[in-house]
């Protein structure tokens, strides 16, 4: 927001594009996602996800600066690089796949991991990912008790 009120006040704007081609770079991101790159409609050519992210780092440095989250900004470089969370929750589902796991331990073990990335920096984070993790004991049935007649009082 920052960003856009200094362009405006800087007499400059920000660009305006057809639905259709930002729904294009959408389908793009879901189809390949950091691994191609988007369309760079002012250059009129695919661009590689790292170079347009340099390029938007730039251009809200001094807001991140004003801010002091420079260094969040930046992150962005880091997931460019290593993948997001679907990248690794897919290479760890179908390397226990391939591996031989099941298809239900190979989900449960995508689903614990994401439990430790959640929690990673809390207080006993370890303690509660186990106590998460942990099949609850099967209780022991009780026997029922055995029913009882009532009695009806005669007369009433």
């Amino acid at each position: 927001c920052r960003m856009l009120y200094r362009l405006r006040r800087n007499n400059q704007r920000w660009r305006h594009y057809a639905g259709f081609l930002i729904n294009e770079n959408r389908w793009r991101a879901q189809r390949y996602g950091v691994q191609e790159g988007l369309f760079d409609f002012g250059k009129g050519e695919i661009v590689p996800l790292d170079d347009l992210i340099d390029e938007l780092i730039e251009l809200v440095r001094a807001d991140a600066e004003h801010f002091g989250c420079v260094d969040e900004i930046k992150r962005a470089r880091t997931i460019i690089r290593n993948g997001t969370s679907a990248d690794r929750q897919i290479a760890e589902y179908q390397g226990l796949i391939d591996a031989g796991k099941s298809e239900k331990a190979a989900l449960k073990a995508v689903v614990d991991s994401l439990m430790r990335e959640t929690l990673i920096g809390t207080e006993n984070a370890e303690s509660r990912v186990e106590a998460a993790t942990k099949k609850p004991k099967k209780q022991a049935k009780s026997k029922p008790k055995p029913k009882t007649k009532r009695r009806v009082a005669a007369g009433g």
